[in-house]
């Protein structure tokens, strides 16, 4: 078997005080593969920089002149995570023919690669990258996290538990993942509905070397939100289903409040009303806000705008390609 062409994919957001030692660390690993004959040569190293605001870019750049094994990618505009992870999947997927996705921080396990090569070397297409556990996590990260996990499943998403975006995905998943156009991207639950061959590396993540880490509690809750959303209408049934609820049981007071009449009780009902109007008040609010929100994800998926622009590739094997091809044509008009 012909070792293949692999692109470890990192997303960078403001990660200037981590990028010269993950870039150290990667090249060391890179290099290990190619010199043990488990990939090619032309394997690479692509940093995806989603519109930082440090010296993100600049070292990236910087990268890719010490060393061809690296490549850059940069975007026009900060898209936000799981957006800049796609580009540099689509972006290195000509070149590539298996891919691993992980974090700039190095938190996930670089040494969980060899495994995830062997799995893929036995016929699969896609490798999840799992937490075996949670113990470098605070307690309430660890219970949110789980949490949302268990009301993803039981919303009916096909979610890998404990699965972030460690994972390594080749040439034929990724040109099916092209095929999902979807704006309202979440790739924890897109990828499983790819199917495929897939696979399951467990490991143990380690904590941030530097650096603040990207996901506060308000951005991991708006991640969350994005992902029920995307993934499952469910919500949108509960609430028909709680409607229904509701609906029976005011019969059920209604019914109750004629019969009080008929045998003579007074019903003394300012407080009960009152709380009633809150919370049936509340009620609506909150089913309005849930249906809108699917009422914008939709407003943005039927204006097809691009959910992404690449500024800057950076790739000598992008280069490679462009002068063959250059040399082709060049034979073709003579």
């Amino acid at each position: 078997m012909t070792p293949p062409v692999l692109y470890f994919v990192v997303p960078c957001y403001n990660e200037q005080e981590v990028l010269d030692d993950t870039a150290d660390k990667l090249q060391e690993k890179l290099k290990a593969l190619i010199a043990s004959g488990v990939v090619d040569e032309h394997s690479r190293i692509a940093f995806v920089n989603d519109g930082s605001r440090d010296r993100t870019w600049e070292l990236i750049v910087h990268c890719t002149g010490r060393s061809a094994l690296f490549s850059g990618i940069n975007l026009a505009h900060n898209e936000g995570h799981q957006n800049a992870l796609l580009a540099g999947l689509m972006t290195v997927l000509p070149h590539a023919d298996v891919t691993i996705s992980l974090d700039a921080d190095l938190q996930d396990d670089i040494n969980a690669v060899d495994a995830m090569l062997e799995k893929y070397a036995a016929g699969a297409n896609i490798v999840y990258g799992v937490r075996e556990n949670r113990a470098t996590d605070t307690f309430l990260k660890r219970f949110t996290a789980e949490t949302f996990y268990r009301a993803m499943r039981a919303l009916g998403a096909d979610i890998v538990f404990n699965h972030a975006d460690f994972r390594l995905m080749d040439r034929r998943a990724l040109m099916a993942l092209a095929e999902y156009p979807e704006v309202n991207l979440f790739l924890r639950g897109i990828v499983p509905m790819i199917g495929l061959t897939n696979d399951v590396v467990y490991y143990t993540r380690k904590q941030r070397l530097a650096g603040d880490s990207k996901y506060p509690w308000r951005r991991m809750a708006s991640f969350a939100w994005e992902g029920v959303t995307s993934l499952s209408a469910r919500p949108i049934r509960l609430i028909s289903q709680m409607g229904m609820c509701i609906s029976f049981i005011s019969g059920l007071m209604l019914v109750w409040s004629i019969v009080r009449h008929f045998i003579g009780e007074t019903i003394v009902g300012w407080t009960s009303l009152v709380v009633s109007l809150w919370f049936l008040g509340g009620l609506i609010l909150l089913s309005i806000g849930v249906i809108g929100e699917y009422v914008a994800k939709i407003y943005l998926e039927v204006k097809h705008r691009p959910r992404y622009l690449v500024q800057e590739f950076i790739d000598t094997n992008a280069a490679e390609k462009n002068i063959f091809f250059s040399k082709i044509f060049e034979r073709k008009e003579g």
